[in-house]
Parts: C-alpha cells; structure tokens; sequence
C-alpha cells in the first residue's frame, strides 16, 4: 500500500512538471513502477471502503499536494532558484530565507566547552542572516542579470550585504564598495577569448578578466563559493595567468594560483571604514563582546619588534582533495 502510495504521489510530481514544461512525453517521464501501475491496475484501493478509479486517486492526492505546497509557500519569504536549493549548510534551516536567525553564543568556546580565546563574551545579541557565496552563472549565453533592492548592515562581518532579486529568487550576497540599491549585477561562467569589460559588483570566472583586475570573494576552487578576501574593504589582484591558472596577490601580498574557472566579484568588498571606526568609551567595546583586560602590565620582549621577512612562495589551489601546496615560480 506504501509502495503504491509513493507512486501515486511520484505521478502528481510528473504531472506538475508537465503542467509548467508541456514539451515532455507522458510516457518518456513517467515512473516505471507509474507506468506499470497504469497499465495492469484500473482500479486500487488504498485503505478506503469501496473501490476507486486510479485517476480520482491521483485527483485527490494531487489536490492535496497542492493545498500542501500552498500552504508551504504562504510561510516561505521567496522561491529559490535549483542553486540555491542545493546549498544548504545549514542543518536546522531546511530551507533558504531572508530572515534573520537567532544564533546560540559559543563565547569562544570550542566543542568541547572549553574557553580557547580569552576576553570575549556578552555584547549585544547577533542574528545571523544566510549570506550565498556562490555566484552561479550561465556557461553559454548572456549572463544572468541581478537587481540589487537593499544594501543592510550585517553584525557578523565588517562587510555589509545587499538583497539582490533575479528571476523568481532573492538572496544575500557580500556588497561591493558602491554597490547601491537598484544597480543591476550581471554573472556569467563563460571566459571567452577576448576578456570582458565588467562593473563593479558583477561575477566572472577569473580567467574572463583582465589582468590588474581588482576581485573580491574569490573561490579557490570551481564551485565551493567564495572563501578568500570577503573582509569589509579588502581585495585582491590578478597579476598573470599560467597555463589554465591564474595567479592572484591578496590583501596579505600572499600570492595564491587557482583555476582559472574560480568565480570572482569585481571591485572591492565595502566596509572600508570599518578600520576607522572610534569606539569612544569602553562600554562601547562591550556592546562587541570584547571584555577588558585584566591589567598586569608585563614588558613586551623581542617579538613585538617589526620583522622584515621575505614574501612565501605561491600557493597553488589544483586538486579539491589536497590542500593547497607551496611552489616556487
């Protein structure tokens, strides 16, 4: 009865499916077990007192499906789009939503509830807003176009973030330096032979733009979503590509090699005066959940001097099984 109930649930989805497409064969994307189920039972009974045709059945579960899937989407604060489907870090969050969640304080604290960082606790309580850091676009044709309808304050970075809307999808993304509301943002995954000319806040793979280009959010592998330079103000530059990688120098003059497939935004991230920031009392360090010292003074030794050390060699980003390794070019 299981078995024939998650059929007739199997055929509503194909149906579905073929009421939005209408160019797909019913018999091509039908079920297997479906289609057995149409050819061999006219007639089924799932628990019910008397006997009913098979397409009343499938009438009825479709019908309350639907009233499921309505009722799902009045709580829901958009659609996604199959990108943002897939993402999913978040294990209590099944879903993808623009509003902000509570977060439990771990007060630097590790797993084990030890203190592992000293000074930190209390301040002002943080809601954690779902920022997507990967920016998907089209392999072939135009790129995928944005309209950004807010730039927000985010209190788990020092960068800020912006609402952008595509499509039937909203969704948080890091804010570029003078990003403001109502500019359009394109993303594109094609690198074509000539290197495109692109704003500030769009999303190319590092292989489709110029070299002494400023990035930000850079990917270290194809796909991952963005993991180096996402700091308020910060960017990298592409100094050389080699042989299918391209060679960047971050904040940090560390020069990382990636693929050149890696996705990055243009332009620098905003929040750059974050740094510059007066905090004017200590109460206001508080409101960060930076405690004070505990005052012993204690004579700082040699490490304190300014060092002058050589640059590390290139970092090279190759295989997403291996770390990255250390070579010297």
């Amino acid at each position: 009865m299981m078995s024939t109930r998650n059929s007739i649930f199997q055929l509503c989805n194909v149906f579905r499916t073929l009421t939005l497409s209408r160019n797909v064969a019913v018999q091509t994307a039908l079920p297997a077990r479906c289609s057995s189920l149409l050819s061999t039972h006219k007639h089924t009974t799932l628990g019910l007192s008397h006997k009913v045709s098979f397409s009343s059945l499938v009438f009825r579960a479709s019908t309350v499906q639907t009233l499921n899937v309505v009722e799902k989407e009045r709580h829901r604060d958009f659609h996604t789009s199959l990108t943002l489907e897939r993402f999913k870090p978040w294990k209590k969050t099944p879903e993808y939503t623009l509003r902000p969640l509570g977060k439990k304080r771990i007060t630097s604290r590790d797993h084990t509830g030890r203190v592992v960082s000293g000074r930190r606790g209390g301040g002002a309580k943080r809601n954690y807003r779902m920022v997507d850091f990967k920016r998907v676009g089209p392999v072939e044709g135009p790129p995928m176009e944005e309209k950004v309808l807010a730039v927000r304050y985010d209190p788990n970075r020092t960068a800020n973030i912006a609402i952008v809307a595509g499509g039937n999808k909203k969704r948080y993304i890091i804010a570029s330096a003078n990003m403001e509301p109502g500019d359009i943002i394109r993303t594109s995954g094609h690198i074509g032979r000539m290197t495109v000319v692109a704003n500030e806040g769009d999303a190319y793979p590092l292989g489709a733009l110029p070299i002494g280009s400023l990035v930000h959010c850079v990917e270290i592998y194809p796909g991952e979503g963005a993991i180096r330079v996402r700091s308020g103000g910060t960017s990298a530059q592409i100094l050389r590509k080699v042989g299918g990688q391209v060679i960047l120098q971050l904040p940090s003059k560390l020069q990382i090699s990636v693929n050149e497939r890696c996705v990055a935004t243009v332009g620098r991230a905003s929040g750059d005066q974050h740094n510059r920031m007066v905090i004017g009392k200590a109460g206001r360090s508080r409101w960060f959940g930076r405690r004070p010292s505990s005052g012993l003074w204690q004579r700082k030794g040699g490490w304190a001097g300014r060092k002058i050390k050589p640059l590390p060699p290139i970092k090279v980003y190759m295989d997403p099984s291996k770390k990255g390794t250390h070579i010297t070019v």
